[in-house]
């Protein structure tokens, strides 16, 4: 597939407007958007009028409110949500878990409590039989930091400096509100993660947006030794065991994910080509009028999409949403490769009538780049799955219904 080469053919200092920031790779790929024959300083001009008409979009902290609480402010621990919490217990107190069981209670969301487990579960890190857990937990744990002391210390090395260089850019760019992804502890143990997972896939390396796909794992393995909500919570004061088996698991597990969707990461990322290329062919399906009011301004789908596959929409819903919308991508077959793909579709339909009336290529393209989810919770994000299983339901079995 070549369309990343023809746009690169395209670009010139009066045609482009913004790179997909900090979502590309400088080896692999660019992401350029375009608009012919408009100079810098009428787009520049367009852009800040489009903003300052936009409504104000308050700084919130995008891990508020993470207690599995929804945006209406309904209590933490309903009647319903304490019989799910049962449910999982159960589920999850025997010999040997049964897996299918776990996936059918996960889709519709993980209780707080069991997260950790129950996505260790399902990651494929820790086997269902439960006697062989602790053994499996300390096996993994002692060949990931005898990674460290075999690849850590040639991070300066004169072949691996590059990656390490970007890394080191990359990290505090993570999350850059919340106060804890600024702590140095944190930062140095998303340093070592990256870095090892980059030298034990020389086949796609380091490539910008990896970094953000640690922080869910993170975050949730942070909540099996704290009651507290996470945002501004000194990482120091954990016990170094502790640290060290968070960062342990959130490699592997952040691995097994990576597994399912490395060819989103290896040159030229045709993975994600292929993915937005679908999204395409099936917004083109299920809404003609979205598809060809955004074909009428010219806006190409891998402008605004290439970073929602190369960061699974993390740079676009709050880091609650993406915790719950996990949960349901663990539980479905390929959720992070196939099903994604649907809640993309759905995502991007959700948007219809904002999408309608805007009436140019920049307001277009400042509208999805900045769709307003910072006060999403657990309600909408169901709303967006389960339209995403629908949509499933109706294609998935048929592609050829969504090919011209």
């Amino acid at each position: 597939m070549t369309v990343i080469m023809d746009f690169l053919s395209m670009r010139s200092t009066s045609t482009l407007i913004a790179p997909c920031v900090d979502t590309v790779n400088s080896r692999h790929a660019l992401c350029v958007f375009f608009s012919v024959g408009v100079s810098e300083v009428g787009i520049e001009q367009a852009v800040l009028h489009r903003q300052q008409s936009l409504p104000h979009r308050p700084v919130i902290p995008l891990v508020a409110r993470m207690a599995d609480q929804n945006t209406s402010g309904t209590p933490a621990m309903s009647e319903r949500e304490a019989s799910r919490l049962d449910k999982f217990r159960q589920v999850l107190a025997g010999p040997n878990t049964d897996l299918e069981e776990l996936r059918k209670l996960s889709w519709s969301g993980i209780p707080r409590q069991v997260r950790p487990i129950t996505w260790k579960l399902l990651s494929g890190y820790l086997p269902a039989n439960a006697e062989r857990r602790e053994s499996t937990l300390q096996r993994k744990r002692q060949e990931y930091f005898g990674f460290i002391e075999q690849y850590y210390d040639s991070r300066n090395d004169e072949h691996h400096q590059d990656t390490y260089r970007q890394i080191h850019i990359d990290i505090p760019r993570t999350n850059p509100l919340i106060p804890l992804f600024q702590q140095a502890s944190w930062q140095e143990i998303f340093e070592r993660i990256l870095f090892i997972w980059a030298i034990r896939h020389p086949a796609s390396g380091y490539v910008q947006g990896i970094n953000d796909l640690v922080t869910p794992f993170f975050v949730v393995y942070v909540f099996e030794y704290i009651e507290e909500e996470v945002e501004n919570f000194n990482v120091s004061s954990l016990q170094e065991e502790v640290l060290r088996n968070i960062e342990a698991d959130s490699f592997w597990c952040m691995s097994k994910l990576l597994d399912g969707i490395q060819d989103n990461y290896t040159f030229a990322q045709p993975g994600i080509q292929r993915k937005v290329k679908a999204l395409e062919e099936l917004v083109s399906r299920i809404d003609e009028t979205v598809h060809c009011h955004m074909q009428q301004y010219e806006v190409e789908y891998l402008q605004f999409a290439f970073r929602w596959m190369n960061n699974l929409l993390m740079r676009e819903l709050p880091l609650r949403c993406t915790i719950r919308l996990w949960d349901t991508y663990q539980a479905e077959p390929e959720g992070f490769s196939h099903f994604h793909l649907y809640v993309c579709a759905a995502f991007l339909v959700r948007w219809r009538k904002e999408i309608l009336e805007e009436k140019d290529f920049q307001g277009l393209m400042i509208l999805l780049q900045n769709l307003p989810t910072m006060h999403w919770g657990n309600e909408e994000v169901s709303v967006l799955l389960a339209e995403a299983y629908r949509l499933k339901f109706a294609f998935a079995d048929a592609p050829n219904h969504y090919k011209r």
